[in-house]
């Protein structure tokens, strides 16, 4: 087998194997940072949150990050916290309950989700199907979707609507979803191994019981490329292969402690601990965009009404049923504690992220743009409107971080009783989120005029 250079891409062949390696000087294709691909990314918090406990008292570069974000202090200069942003497509507006259902869905449409549970589901492209659109000649993976639950299509979900719409955030039309993959096994063999989608589960057995890694399956591959790779080339490749093997060895070891692995049926593979689950998921984005196999992914972390419980944090109780606390204080610090615990986990994707160099030396997080946040502010009350998002990374494309943002450019002029009271109301501002994402599109270099209930383009990023 030999290695195949197409474009920025080097890949590296072996038996039903296609590793795409990161970009390497030594093809010449050592670039400048404005030419280096930006990445987009999505990752979805279920039930709202505690505001109190979540956003920043201040705004501009002075701020502080309240116990609920205080996990990503390492990385509060590659973020920005963003206030006065609607999802008003996700109220009722004259269809009755299913807010949780219209969270999810309309997050990434800006759209109102039809409200049926049979056939007929439509609600509208998603902001990352338009821009995996823009770039599907330019990478192996047009797009990559992950979750942490289990895909679900059809049946009856929220108040009568579809579960497609509370377990898929990403929509390739306004009738199609696009499936998350919650099994990190089957994600990794998608961006590792040689097919479309489904490995050769009889072949991925076999490499699993005899203790092969992909990377065993490139080793010759990899040997003759060395001899025309410089010294930090050369560093970098290995310090990516040990990446792919650490996250290999994790889907393995589990895979290995089930029985009967020569038969056809793909064994679990999901982790028993939530927190490795997210981890792992994270991990193979991360390794996605680095590759540059993908530039555009979503992560579903929990579907809007999850009810997991928390115990490895000491909450027992259900998330979505403590999210309705009734101003209990008690249930709403243990809420602030599953946002804490979220906020760990984005903390560990970031970090991931600016451990890895690009080809001019800059952190490959400088070349993402990450949106992380959910479809609801205040699960008691399940508002859609001034909604918990950050957005990190971004820096080597313009993206002005470390800071705290009001976009409605009313929040940073209210008094604290002006706050605490639209915190109870459900009333918009009227600045759609659907404007920050036609803001990130363009960032992207691809031109969207419009996307769901959009009203113009947030340009100040």
């Amino acid at each position: 087998m030999t290695s195949i250079i197409q474009g920025r891409r080097t890949f590296l062949r072996g038996l039903g194997v296609s590793l795409a390696l990161p970009s390497l000087e030594s093809f010449g294709r050592g670039v400048s940072a404005p030419n280096i691909p930006l990445r987009m990314g999505f990752s979805y918090i279920p039930n709202g949150v505690i505001m109190e406990h979540w956003r920043p008292k201040e705004f501009g570069t002075k701020f502080t990050f309240p116990k609920s974000l205080a996990p990503l202090e390492a990385r509060k200069n590659d973020i920005q916290v963003l206030s006065g942003l609607d999802h008003t497509k996700a109220n009722a507006n004259g269809d009755g309950g299913g807010d949780h259902a219209r969270a999810g869905a309309t997050f990434l449409t800006g759209c109102q989700a039809r409200k049926t549970a049979g056939r007929d589901i439509r609600i509208g492209i998603s902001v990352d199907q338009v821009a995996a659109e823009h770039f599907k000649a330019q990478t192996p993976l047009p797009s990559l979707e992950l979750s942490c639950d289990a895909s679900r299509r059809s049946g009856k979900c929220d108040s009568g609507y579809s579960c497609a719409y509370q377990y898929n955030l990403s929509w390739k039309t306004e009738s199609i979803p696009m499936p998350a993959e919650s099994n990190p096994r089957f994600v990794f063999e998608r961006l590792f191994g040689k097919s479309d989608y489904a490995a050769d589960q009889r072949a991925v057995r076999k490499r699993i019981a005899r203790d092969k890694s992909v990377l065993d399956f490139v080793l010759e591959d990899a040997k003759r490329m060395r001899s025309r790779l410089g010294y930090d080339d050369s560093q970098k490749l290995d310090e990516y292969f040990v990446g792919v093997r650490e996250v290999e060895s994790r889907i393995n070891g589990r895979l290995k402690e089930q029985e009967n692995l020569t038969e056809l049926d793909c064994p679990d593979g999901i982790p028993g601990e939530y927190q490795d689950h997210i981890r792992t998921m994270f991990d193979l984005q991360a390794l996605a965009y680095r590759s540059d196999i993908t530039r555009v992914a979503t992560f579903l972390l929990a579907h809007d009404g999850s009810n997991r419980s928390f115990r490895e944090i000491g909450v027992a109780e259900g998330h979505h049923s403590l999210s309705h606390h009734r101003d209990d204080s008690l249930k709403k610090q243990k809420l602030a504690e599953i946002d804490r615990f979220y906020s760990e986990q984005f903390a560990y994707f970031l970090e991931k992220l600016a451990g890895f160099r690009e080809s001019d030396g800059s952190r490959l997080l400088d070349h993402c743009m990450i949106v992380y946040g959910g479809g609801i502010s205040d699960g008691n009350r399940h508002r859609h409107v001034d909604l918990p998002i950050l957005l990190a990374g971004g820096k080597s494309h313009g993206l002005s971080t470390g800071r705290h943002q009001d976009y409605s450019g009313k929040l940073e002029n209210f008094s604290a009783k002006q706050r605490e009271d639209f915190s109870k109301s459900k009333d918009g501002f009227g600045v759609p989120m659907t404007n920050l994402y036609l803001g990130l599109l363009n960032k992207m270099g691809v031109d969207a005029e419009t996307l769901g209930d959009s009203t113009g383009k947030i340009r100040n990023l």
